[in-house]
Order: C-alpha cells, then structure tokens, then sequence
C-alpha cells in the first residue's frame, strides 16, 4: 500500500514508498469501488417509486465526490510521475489504465440516475437557492459536463462516444510520448571549433550532456568502454532539451550549428524525423495528428456541435469562434507595425555578423547581439545576479507582502515518518505556507530542471484540491506541483536563471497560488477546478509583472559571489529591453492561436496535409518572415493535441489582456499596495470557479475589461482593438 503521510491535512504522498504497479491496483480498485455505487443509483429513492428529493440528491452526490477522492489521488500521482520520471514501466502502466478510465469517465458522464440527482437539486428553487455559492455552482457547472459527455444521447450514440473517448484518450498519449523520445533521441557531438560564442554555462550545459551521451552510447552498446575512455574530457554534446537548445541558440557563433539543431527541433516527431522508440515504431505524429481531429469532429457532431471548436468555446468565456478570432485578427493588427520595426532592427544588425538573409536559426542569436549593442544587456551577464535560491526567496517576500502568507521549506528525506516529505528525486523541494495567523494554508513541491525521462516546458498539477466533507469528517488542504526545465546547478554554483526563466517561474507561481489561496471546500470549483479554460491564465501571467518591476526585480537578484544587488544600468537596460520583439512575439502566439482555432473549425477534418495547408495559410495572414517548408511545429503543439488547449490557445492572449488590466490596478495604487493585494485574494484567487470568472473579474477592477493595458504593456501605442474580452 503507499503510504499517505497526514502532515496536518495535506495527506502526503510518501515517494519513497510508492510504486507503479500498486497506483495501478489502487486506481482499479477505486474505479470499481464507484461503479459499485453507481450500480446502487436508481431514478427513484425506493421500491415505491418516491422520485429522489433534492436533500436525498444533494447527500448522493456528495457521496460519489468522496468515493473518487482516492481515484483522483492515485491518477494523479501517477500521471504526475509519467511526466516528471518517465520509464518504460510507469509509461506501461499508464498507457494500460487510460482506456479503463476513459471508460469509467464515459459511464460517470452517461450515468442517468446519477445526471437526474443533479437535475432534482437544480430544478428544487428553493433548495437550489438556498445552497452555498460554491456548491451551487459546481452543480450547474456538472450538469453542462454530463450534457457535453453525451448523457442525452441514445444508448447507441453514446457507445460510440465512449470509444471516440477512450481512442482520444490514447492518441494524445501516443503524441506527447512521441514528442518526448523524439526530443531526448537527439545527440549531437561537437567539436571545439563550434564552440565558439558559447557562453560559460552553455559549455558546462554541453558538458553535462556530454556525461549522459556516454553512459547511452555504452548501453546501448554503440561505445565500447575503452572508446569513451578515448574520448576528450569534457566532451561537448548538444540536445534538444530546453536548456541546452536555447544556449546554443542565443549563443553559438556557428551558423551552420544553428541551423542543424533548428532543423532537429522543427522536425520532432515529423515525417522527417527517423528515430524510433523502444519497440522499434516510427516518432511521426502526423497521422495521430489528423486522426485526433477526426474523432475531435465525431463528437462535435455527435453533441449536435458544427464543430469542435464550438465544443470547446462552449465551457469559455468567449462565446463563439467569430469573437475570438476577431479578437486575436483586431490584436494581429496592433502588433504588426511594431513587429515590422522589430523585423527591421534584426535584419539591419544581422548584416553587421554577415549575414544578409536572416533566417529562424539567427533570430535569438543576433536579437542578443542587438540587445548587448542597444541595451547593454546581456542575460548570460545578468544570469549570475538571478541564482535561484535568491530568486525563490525573492518571490516568497513579495507574496508576503500582498497576501500576508508566508512560505516555509520543509524537512525532508526517504522515511515513512509523518513529518517529513519524502520526494521522487533529489532535485526537488517541498514547502508549505502559511497564513497571516499562523495557519496551514496548503503545500506545494517544486520540482525545477531538465532532466532526462522528464517532459519539457513547465507547469503547475493542482494535485489535490482544497475539500471538506462534513458528515465523513475528512479535511484536505491544496497541494500542487509546480514543474519546470531550468538550468541546473553546474560547476558548484547553485542554478542560475536567465531572466526568461525567473518569469516562467513567477508564472507557474501564480498558478499555484490561485490553487493554493483558494477559500472553497467543494472540490469541483475550488482553486483553478471548475474556471473558465480561457481566465486560468490569468493569475499567473498577472504574477510576472512582480518579475518587471524594479522593486520587485531588487528583492529577487543579488549577485551569486559578491551578494550584490543587480547594478543600476543592467537594471535600467533590463527594464528598457521589456517589449524588446514585442511585436513580433505577439504575431507568433496569433499564428499559433489562430492555428488551433481553424484547425478545430473546419469540416470535414483536416487530414495531415490539410493540417499544413492551414498553418501556411495562417502563416500568409498573420507572419511578416518566411517559415521553412520543412518547420513541422505541429507536430509538437503538445498543447492542443496532448494537453487541455484544443480550440482554446487564444486563451493564452486572452488572459493576458485581463492580466494586464487586473495589474493596471496595482499600478494605480502601488505595486505592493497590501489592500489592493487583498482585493486581488479575496475576488480572484479565492474564490476559484465557485463565480463565473468575469464576475470574479469586475469584482476585482470595478468594471469590465480593457485592452488599454495590454496594449501599453506590450509597447504598442493605438488602443483600437476591439475589447472582445469585457
């Protein structure tokens, strides 16, 4: 059995103690537990077909929401290891169960008796009405879910629905796998003289890569153990892992190397990408690809949607796919005469590295260049005054000083005791917070490098939520996991962070503490349970402005030697540089939204080529550069055909218009103002998605939304655009 470590109500994980095969046993176990229950459930409350009341309901489905609880752990848990330490056997295990659960999900959102209890609360006014906000919304919050599971439909109908399920279930399985064995397949010597321009870190990066190529290339016998002895120490190989591209990327004076890990990193999990996986099967997503938009359509269609795109706006702040790609063509419009300006800037000091045709494999390297000339800014220069540890306590003071809570470290090890956290690797911490009284608030786990077996990008995982249920007498407090791929710890120095990674931390932050601040105890809308896919983003891009800000920026910096605070002219430079390629960052998250968008919209289902076709088509619209035929970026857009952005990236812009305008309010009454930052807790972080979450909005800016500071955020200067998002 795993070991559940209560540690005043965060109900632990015990790593040290958990394996694979029993999350499988438990996670079955837990799934037949509830179908007992369902198979329990009737239309009436007894033999003599007295209908169910609204209090007989209400105490059913609350009894079903606990029952789950030790499904929704032992999923979790599992699912968080396949993405943090994925190995044969915890992929196994986890690609097993997803057709059992993505059965039990159909049956849960096709169960009548169950869907007709919540109808009964629902349709009971004065019951309904007298429920507690949170509870109350988490009930028509489910009954939209159960209309979207295909609860309506006829027993045939819905058959067919739970194996267009079950089949999704597993494609986006197949492609987020491929992505990553593609990524990690990739090695590739260098030699000294392409070393040139490679910054200190990137080299110890290279280095370490280097370390891993031999231990790989010796087990799978391609090395004998004297040919490694043979070669030079440190022996510089290059990957695709995040870390390791971009300080090749931004860095090497090697234009041909540019290009060749480019090319690589485009062309992942493509037609044009030849490894294969441990069972010898080709990484291209292609026909995954088209085949997820296939069956995308089917159960559009099958729920009487056009399309699937009208599926996914159905749940979202937006209402139809017209006002988000007006919203996302009125934004194109802004940003493009800034991002020709950015365009022109680029191509005029390329010419001064020789380089007269700039290509993608250029742009991070001369935009460096161009910020060393123009700001004097360098972020391998500004990397030492970020370590991480200064970084990280940087960020606990400022979210002290706007919420009242404070973050403490806690001990851990790999024992069984209840009062230590154990971990699933070394690299990562665990911490709890605090409230202004003293009172556990939640935890959280910071697991933050790259890492082999670990999926790339960073995220948070609102693990456990925020939950009570009185008549069982069971507590639970949030916990959350917040994961990223930074640069490690190289060369005895702690991690030391780029600039870009300091606010990518901040982001995941947010994040997590809009699930961790949370005051509800229904877990279906406490902390980013239950928000509108298209306003979840809008705690944590709210939270990097702290990264922008100079008093911000004075608490987390301080030089990794010397102790010294970020100078005055890198500050300056730092903060000029904020909308440096503004323009043109903005134009490539349009593409990529618009993309999704269209991609999800259009009938018949785009085969692969089709897919292609749109991208290009987008590109011709909305990119001022040309993209190379070979780029197959979507082949690793994990984002809508592995995660939970299909038909919703535009959420991404979406939220940074309300972002920016929820910051403008700090901006008016002090950046640190401890009032303001109460009102941001108490009407967005809160209260979760127990109120739609415009409402939690207005509540929070006293009006409705606008572009205006979006617009001066990111350095452009017309505010016409269309305020779809109010």
């Amino acid at each position: 059995m795993t070991t559940v470590m209560t540690y005043q109500n965060l109900n632990l994980v015990d790593f040290a103690a958990t394996e694979p095969t029993e999350l499988q046993a438990q996670v079955i176990d837990a799934i037949d537990q509830s179908n007992e229950f369902l198979d329990t459930l009737s239309v009436f409350q007894d033999k003599d077909f007295t209908p169910i009341s609204a209090e007989q309901a209400l105490d059913d489905v609350m009894s079903f929401d606990h029952i789950n609880l030790a499904l929704d752990r032992n999923w979790g848990i599992l699912s968080h290891l396949n993405s943090v330490m994925s190995n044969d056997e915890i992929r196994h295990i986890h690609h097993e169960l997803l057709p059992t659960l993505s059965a039990y999900g159909t049956r849960v959102g096709q169960h009548q008796p169950l869907f007709d209890r919540y109808q009964t609360i629902k349709n009971d006014k004065a019951f309904f009405d007298q429920l507690e906000l949170a509870r109350a919304r988490a009930i028509e919050l489910a009954i939209q879910k159960f209309e979207l599971s295909g609860v309506a439909l006829p027993k045939a109908e819905q058959d067919n629905f739970a194996a267009i399920q079950s089949k999704l279930s597993t494609l986006s399985a197949k492609f987020s796998d491929n992505i990553l064995d593609a990524t990690q397949a990739f090695m590739l010597p260098i030699e000294q003289s392409q070393l040139a321009g490679i910054t200190e870190s990137g080299l110890g990066l290279l280095a370490d890569t280097g370390e891993q190529y031999k231990v790989r290339m010796l087990e799978k016998e391609e090395l004998t153990q004297a040919e490694i002895d043979d070669l030079p120490s440190p022996y510089y190989v290059a990957s695709l892992n995040i870390p390791v591209y971009i300080a090749v990327m931004t860095h090497a004076d090697d234009r041909e190397l540019r290009k060749t890990l480019y090319h690589a990193y485009v062309t992942r999990a493509s037609e044009f990408d030849k490894h294969i996986n441990a069972q010898g099967e080709s990484l291209n997503n292609a026909d995954i690809m088209s085949e997820i938009l296939d069956l995308r359509e089917q159960k559009a269609k099958l729920l009487g949607f056009d399309n699937y795109s009208q599926v996914s706006l159905s749940t979202k702040m937006a209402d139809n796919v017209a006002e988000v790609e007006k919203f996302l063509r009125d934004l194109a419009v802004q940003a493009t005469p800034t991002a020709k300006q950015d365009l022109e800037q680029l191509q005029d000091s390329a010419k001064d590295y020789g380089i007269d045709d700039l290509q993608p494999w250029d742009n991070a390297y001369i935009a460096e260049k161009v910020k060393q000339s123009k700001f004097s800014l360098s972020q391998e220069e500004i990397r030492p005054y970020f370590p991480l540890p200064k970084v990280l306590d940087g960020l606990f003071a400022i979210v002290e000083r706007l919420y009242g809570i404070t973050v403490k470290e806690q001990q851990t090890g790999q024992n069984e005791t209840t009062n230590i956290a154990t971990l699933w690797h070394d690299d990562v911490h665990f911490y709890q917070l605090f409230d202004a009284d003293d009172s556990l608030v939640g935890g959280f786990y910071f697991d933050l490098f790259a890492r082999s077996g670990k999926r790339g990008g960073a995220w948070m995982s609102g693990f456990q939520a925020r939950y009570s249920h009185d008549i069982e007498g069971y507590d639970q407090l949030p916990v959350c996991f917040m994961v990223g791929n930074f640069t490690p710890a190289l060369a005895g120095k702690p991690s030391l962070l780029t600039h870009n990674e300091v606010l990518t931390l901040f982001h995941e932050f947010g994040h997590g503490l809009h699930h961790l601040l949370t005051q509800v105890s229904v877990g279906d809308v406490a902390g980013v349970n239950g928000v509108e896919w298209d306003a979840v983003e809008l705690p944590s891009q709210f939270m990097e402005n702290w990264a922008w800000d100079a008093e911000g920026i004075a608490l987390i910096s301080s030089h990794v030697e010397t102790g010294e605070p970020l100078p005055q002219d890198k500050l300056d430079a730092l903060l000029a540089a904020k909308n440096f390629q503004s323009g043109m960052q903005t134009l490539r998250q349009i593409e990529f939204s618009l993309f999704d968008l269209l991609i999800h919209a259009q009938t018949p289902a785009l085969d692969y080529e089709g897919i292609l076709q749109t991208l290009e088509s987008v590109r011709d619209d909305i990119a001022i550069t040309e993209t190379p035929e070979y780029n197959r970026f979507a082949n690793g857009f994990s984002h809508i055909f592995a995660g939970g952005y299909a038909a919703g990236y535009y959420s991404y812009k979406w939220a940074e218009l309300l972002s920016a305008d929820a910051f403008s309010k700090f901006e008016e009454e002090g950046i640190f103002n401890a009032t303001t930052g109460k009102a941001f807790r108490d009407t967005v972080l809160s209260v979760g998605g127990s109120l739609p979450a415009k409402t939690n909005f207005e509540n929070f800016r006293g009006r409705s939304a606008s572009i205006d500071a979006l617009l001066r955020h990111s350095g452009f200067n017309d505010a016409s655009v269309d305020k779809a998002a109010s």
